[in-house]
């Protein structure tokens, strides 16, 4: 016994010895920069309410089991970054084992952008970007809220609300060069951008970095809201509001595919343009679309062609086509199964397609709860036995993460077309302008894979940690995040815009009574972001806790 109890005493003695290097230092307008250069892994590095000029992240190097974390306030004034004419807002280079977070973004309206890993970068890997709320830019396509101009790799970006952007997240280079390999985009707003709300460029040949992953990898874009009902581009500027291009066509990362599912796509006021475009290998499911001006979704090329592309269990009510496969690589197998589709034609060009559900958009009236409404009133949940058709075999796709799971997190019946795995009426997320969230009784909060260290609900072992959530077992009241310490898991208040901390509100609103709407708006959109940096503030203390 004592021999195998040395090893683990020496283990906890390291682990001591790290936490208690770890430091924690409050930071004003006036010493941040200079603390920003003492920063060392397993620091936190918290920005008081105020408005700072810009943020270099630059050489800050934490480590997988100790990150660097600068965040802002939990509740009430908050941290923003204000723009500058002459640098990009917040400012990445050669940076890894970084968490931001819980910050406002205030571009100023210069032709800057809200993020940026600089194109004079080596690499900037495992970044975390979460709750951050980025806004006001000037007015042009090319100004990104978070962009990437070098290799990236294990990226998570989670929970920010973008709005009004010229492009909401622009990853990866224009010429396929600088990839982002391996990342996971989760429970964003992007908000009426003047291109995409989102693209990641295609790939050439990776550069071969230390470090960058050289395995057949995913990267998941699930749960966000991308939505363009105003400002969009027209004409040749038009851009739909989701585009991902091709994996490199040989070598390292030749087999990677995307896994895009749980989003919501609305509108594409251009009318050219539909909700979203793809090429090379993608897995598409469990997604809402609606899109009164034009199309849904299209797979087809632009730099390459679409190869494996796997259509299933999607609502779909959209002015155009439906579903579109063109062009596609033979050699791979292109399938649409399992969907609900109500357009002016639900399918087009090739891809077998089986037990899908299709009508007009008139049709939709009679088999969704309100597919005409606009946002307050809109809902494609089914209204009845329209979309039970049976005869959904969803197991050709069970190595997709949450293939079995559908648009609010719920487990599916196997008889149900569409996003949502059940029907009569919904007591899931409403399609709405916010950030989405599930329902903790049905859906532990996603598990990244060992991307993110300090991912909430899950530690990167595998073994569950309680944040509020019911992960592998009931909840626990002494260590829920945002609720009642000590009391029950409120399932009620878990995501929704104000959460609870040991006891006190995070209230997200700026400001106090009267004048406009707006800084009570941009603060409820603030307070819906702050939830996931709660929830991972959690995590990051429990380990630290071990």
């Amino acid at each position: 016994m004592l021999r195998s109890a040395a090893p683990l005493a020496l283990l906890f003695a390291v682990a001591l010895a790290r936490d208690a290097r770890a430091a924690e230092y409050d930071a004003t307008p006036a010493t941040y920069r200079n603390l920003l250069g003492q920063l060392a892994p397993g620091d936190t590095l918290r920005l008081g309410a105020g408005t700072y000029g810009g943020l270099p992240i630059s050489g800050l190097e934490g480590t997988p089991a100790a990150p660097i974390v600068i965040t802002g306030p939990d509740s009430g004034a908050p941290a923003i970054i204000a723009g500058d004419p002459n640098r990009n807002t917040v400012s990445i280079r050669d940076a890894a084992y970084v968490t931001l977070r819980n910050f406002e973004i205030d571009n100023g309206g210069f032709f800057v952008d809200g993020v940026k890993a600089e194109g004079d970068a080596q690499y900037a890997h495992h970044i975390t970007i979460e709750g951050l709320y980025i806004h006001d830019f000037g007015p042009n396509q090319q100004l990104v809220g978070i962009n990437t101009k070098c290799p990236t790799w294990d990226w998570v970006i989670r929970g920010n609300v973008i709005e009004g952007a010229g492009t909401g997240l622009y990853l990866g280079n224009s010429d396929g060069n600088e990839p982002f390999v391996r990342g996971v985009v989760e429970h964003n707003l992007v908000v009426n951008p003047l291109g995409y709300d989102m693209q990641i460029k295609h790939q050439n040949p990776r550069p071969n970095l230390a470090g960058m992953p050289t395995g057949d990898s995913v990267t998941i874009i699930r749960h966000n809201v991308f939505m363009k009902y105003a400002n969009a581009s027209m004409g040749g500027d038009a851009r739909p509001n989701l585009l991902v291009g091709h994996w490199p066509l040989s070598g390292v990362g030749v087999n990677d595919r995307y896994e895009i599912y749980g989003n919501f796509f609305y509108e594409n006021a251009s009318g050219s343009e539909g909700l979203f475009q793809g090429e090379g290998n993608i897995a598409f499911y469990d997604n809402v679309l609606v899109n009164t001006f034009g199309g849904g979704a299209n797979f087809q090329a632009q730099n390459d062609v679409p190869k494996q592309i796997d259509v299933f269990s999607n609502t779909i009510v959209v002015a155009q086509t439906g579903v579109g496969i063109y062009g596609a690589d033979g050699s791979f197998t292109q399938t649409i199964h399992g969907n609900a589709i109500y357009a002016g034609t639900p399918l087009n060009g090739g891809g077998t397609a089986s037990a899908n559900v299709t009508g007009s958009v008139g049709q939709a009236n009679a088999a969704l709860v309100s597919p005409s409404g606009g946002l307050g009133t809109l809902n494609v949940f089914p209204s009845g036995a329209a979309l039970q058709i049976g005869g959904i075999d969803l197991s050709r796709f069970g190595a997709m993460t949450d293939f079995d799971r559908d648009f609010d997190g719920r487990p599916r019946n196997g008889a149900q077309a569409g996003a949502y795995g059940t029907s009569g009426s919904s007591a899931g997320w409403m399609l709405a302008e916010s950030i989405k969230t599930l329902d903790p009784n049905v859906m532990p909060p996603p598990r990244d894979g060992g991307v993110d260290p300090i991912d909430a609900g899950f530690d990167d072992a595998g073994t569950p940690i309680d944040a509020g959530f019911r992960d592998a077992g009931p909840p626990d009241p002494n260590r829920d995040a945002g609720f009642r310490d000590g009391g029950p898991v409120d399932p009620n208040r878990d995501g929704g815009p104000v959460a609870v901390v040991d006891g006190s509100p995070v209230v997200g609103t700026r400001g106090t009574t009267g004048g406009c709407a707006c800084a009570t708006e941009r603060g409820e959109r603030r307070a819906g972001a702050l939830v996931w940096a709660v929830l991972l503030c959690v995590g990051l203390r429990r380990r630290r806790a071990r």
